[in-house]
């Protein structure tokens, strides 16, 4: 998928979550960015047969088998996205913390609070 299709979508799951807000557009953007590269990287992985471990030799000339770098790379930039996902709310660990920071109500101050805050 494409990046702008991806920042709509996130965009989205954002407004319907309820956790969109304008100055979230860079952070929704780079996911988009994340996102759309993780797809060209679960595509080159299928290209290239799935096979999750390869063999690889290393300069020595020893043969090992070792886990499909194009695997490691979308292993890599999943796990780059989800933090983008909790940040936004999007997971339910991440909705649950951005809640109970918008619903916790702000402590009211008291006269001496305010007096203090003035320096009387």
């Amino acid at each position: 998928m494409k990046k702008k299709t991806w920042k709509a979508r996130i965009k989205k799951a954002c407004t319907d979550a309820g956790t969109y807000r304008p100055f979230f557009d860079t952070v929704i953007d780079e996911l988009a960015s994340i996102m759309e590269r993780r797809d060209m990287a679960v595509e080159a992985f299928e290209k290239a047969g799935g096979h999750v471990l390869v063999k690889h030799t290393n300069k020595n000339g020893s043969t090992n088998i070792e886990q499909n770098p194009a695997l490691r790379l979308v292993n890599d930039l999943n796990r780059d996205s989800l933090a983008y996902w909790r940040d936004l709310g999007l997971t339910p660990a991440g909705l649950k913390r951005l809640n109970e920071n918008l619903l916790r109500p702000e402590e009211k101050k008291t006269f001496a609070d305010a007096l203090a805050d003035l320096g009387i």
